[in-house]
């Protein structure tokens, strides 16, 4: 399979609307937006595979139902949930990868940090770390988007070999961040969470990119690597020396049994 500079600017249109839906409440305009252009009818890429086809289905016809004249309450509700998802930590769950990948489940941990070099590196730079940090979803979502633009952006003149160096760079992006934590928390928002809506768009947003990750590897001809295989790999070097390193005990410390 290989992925052209139309698909890659289409499937970054998509990542910047998934973006959008999570970064802010939704509004009366919002609702009228996504009905209009019958979301998720609208995507470049649409999930494939009986899960796939459920999710997708499923986002259809809750964005189908939604009123076309939200009253006060319809709208309360949604706010509730987006504050128990996004702001709260209400359904003991994170929009930050940190809490996630860290084992105290703490915020604004290495994650952000490394969030923050890939950015700069790009010359970018969120707006106020203190109130939304580098590692939120929204932010990963918005630099994905980005990168996806860039490949896009590449003329006829430009080699295979940058461009599939470009793909292997987004693939490991997602292997390193993205999908290392966003399955889980969209699971969590799924199961707890009160509204129909945001229900369905975690398990869109996170199959849609389960399944992006998946054409990057039919793309490069390389496999997925496993779970296990990136947790391996991302493993600091000293936790390894610290297994392999004997056991000594210093002079005047008692050993086992003290």
């Amino acid at each position: 399979m290989m992925i052209d500079r139309e698909t890659a600017l289409a499937w970054s249109d998509d990542v910047a609307t998934l973006a959008i839906l999570h970064d802010r409440e939704m509004t009366l305009g919002m609702i009228g937006g996504v009905k209009a252009i019958g979301f998720p009818g609208n995507l470049g890429m649409v999930p494939r595979g009986e899960s796939g086809s459920q999710i997708y289905d499923a986002m259809r016809e809750v964005v189908a139902a939604l009123p076309d004249m939200p009253d006060q309450v319809f709208m309360d509700n949604l706010a509730a949930d987006y504050a128990a998802i996004y702001l709260t930590g209400g359904l003991d769950a994170s929009p930050f990868e940190s809490f996630w990948v860290s084992d105290e489940h703490l915020v604004c941990q290495d994650a952000m940090f490394d969030m923050r070099e890939l950015y700069a590196a790009d010359g970018l730079a969120v707006p106020n770390w203190r109130l939304r940090p580098d590692d939120h979803l929204v932010f990963q979502l918005q630099f994905l988007a980005r990168r996806l633009d860039r490949i896009a952006a590449l003329s006829d003149a430009d080699s295979a070999q940058i461009s599939n160096d470009l793909w292997r760079s987004l693939a490991t992006l997602l292997d390193h961040h993205l999908l290392r934590w966003l399955p889980d928390f969209a699971s969590r928002v799924s199961a707890r969470c009160d509204t129909e809506f945001y229900a369905a768009l975690f398990l869109l947003t996170n199959i849609w990119c389960e399944q992006l990750r998946d054409f990057i590897a039919l793309h490069l001809g390389t496999p997925r690597p496993s779970k296990e295989q990136i947790e391996a790999t991302l493993r600091p070097k000293h936790l390894d020396e610290v297994k392999t390193m004997p056991i000594q005990f210093m002079p005047g410390i008692g050993g086992p049994g003290w």
